[in-house]
């Protein structure tokens, strides 16, 4: 019974979708013509959209043409391999789930096939109760997952990365092709000039929005070699046109500094190492690069500068410093933001910038965004100051801006 204070609500909510109606095609890929015409039977009398292609090549051109909720491949087929498409898959879907199937299992090929991201491995012959069970299950976790992407969107959230690691490969390809140099200036406060400009990798690539989500994809795929090869080619040649004098600041993962091409005298950033200071973050641990005293004095001996980027939001010690020895440390920005609110971060970055200065290390001040903070940090000593009130990153070079 409803009281007269509280009547039922007279507004109307969408319904949601019926599961039932939609995730409804199926690509089929078997060379085997007879088995291929049986699975489409078997799914067309489960209701499903069945499109039948014989071969890999075909297989990518109806992806390209159309898209599929579920695939539904065998593994065996001559000139591209079931695996070999579910690679091909990623590079145009990112979540749309794919079935193998085949007559002659093995250990390897199912770990190779659920490792690159494979949904399910199905032996030869399937009941066809199993292999509708597959397929529905399929579309379900299908919807699912563009359910998640809608969702992503409307909170805001620009991270599209796919979750298995076929499809992490096809996008960190996209990425590394596309990829380019954007630059940030700092600023020497004190000669009222530009002191240098920091290199950031930016790229083209959705699904790898971010040069965070990009490092990570490197890490996960273990191609950080290839990554950190990218990114100092393309800003040693983008650094080409620097204006004169300017230094050009290069981040590194400490896991940079065990690749041997960052020592090759023929490499292009190598080339110009008496122009250069290399950015090694404290978010990283140095523990994995065991003689990286050695490593720092070569790159030192072929005229490299280094610096400690992030100082204050990584690994505390003294470790970093020891092994380094930098000329430059960089504040972490996390620390700069409201500095002029906040007696801790005063403290803290008044303390930090004397240490520095004493033992001969110039300090630059990150992610400095209005002028409180750029007055606040001068008065404690930092000279160099990077951040939006400076200028943005953007395409070779941006012009500083002048405070005072």
């Amino acid at each position: 019974m409803t009281s007269d204070n509280k009547r039922p609500p007279t507004r109307t909510f969408e319904a949601p979708e019926s599961t039932s109606t939609v995730g409804r095609t199926v690509l089929v890929v078997d060379d085997d013509e007879a088995l291929a015409r049986s699975l489409r039977r078997v799914l067309e009398s489960a209701r499903y959209d069945v499109t039948v292609v014989n071969d890999g090549s075909a297989a990518v051109d109806a992806i390209m043409s159309r898209p599929f909720d579920v695939i539904l491949s065998d593994i065996q087929m001559p000139g591209m391999t079931g695996v070999d498409l579910l690679g091909v898959v990623r590079a145009y879907d990112l979540d749309v789930p794919v079935i193998l199937m085949t007559g002659t299992p093995t250990l390897d090929t199912a770990m190779e096939a659920v490792s690159l991201g494979a949904l399910q491995y199905l032996t030869k012959p399937t009941a066809n109760d199993v292999l509708v069970k597959a397929v529905e299950r399929a579309c379900q976790l299908h919807r699912i997952a563009q359910i998640k992407r809608d969702a992503l969107k409307l909170l805001g959230e620009a991270n599209t990365q796919a979750g298995d690691l076929a499809g992490l490969k096809a996008g960190f390809d996209r990425a590394l092709e596309s990829m380019w140099m954007a630059f940030q200036p700092i600023s020497d406060a004190a000669r009222r000039s530009v002191f240098g400009y920091e290199a950031l990798m930016r790229t083209q690539e959705p699904s790898l929005p971010h040069p965070g989500a990009v490092l990570s994809a490197a890490e996960r795929l273990e191609r950080l070699p290839e990554l950190g090869r990218r990114v100092r080619e393309l800003s040693a040649k983008a650094f080409e046109k620097a204006p004169a004098g300017a230094l050009l600041f290069v981040n590194l993962h400490t896991r940079d500094l065990l690749d041997e091409d960052l020592y090759d005298v023929k490499a292009p950033l190598t080339r110009i190492a008496h122009q250069v200071v290399l950015e090694i973050t404290e978010r990283s641990t140095i523990e994995d690069v065991k003689d990286i005293q050695a490593r720092v004095s070569s790159l030192r001996a072929q005229g490299f500068r280094i610096a400690i980027d992030d100082l204050g939001a990584g690994y505390a010690g003294l470790s970093s410093f020891v092994a380094l020895q930098p000329e430059i440390v960089k504040l972490d920005m996390s620390l700069v933001r409201g500095v002029h609110q906040s007696s801790i971060r005063q403290r803290l970055i008044g303390s930090m910038t004397s240490l520095c200065t004493e033992m001969g290390m110039r300090v630059v001040a990150e992610g400095v965004e209005v002028i409180e903070e750029y007055e606040c940090v001068r008065w404690f000593g930092c000279d160099l100051i990077q951040g939006y009130l400076i200028a943005k990153p953007g395409p070779p070079f941006p012009e500083a801006r002048t405070i005072g």
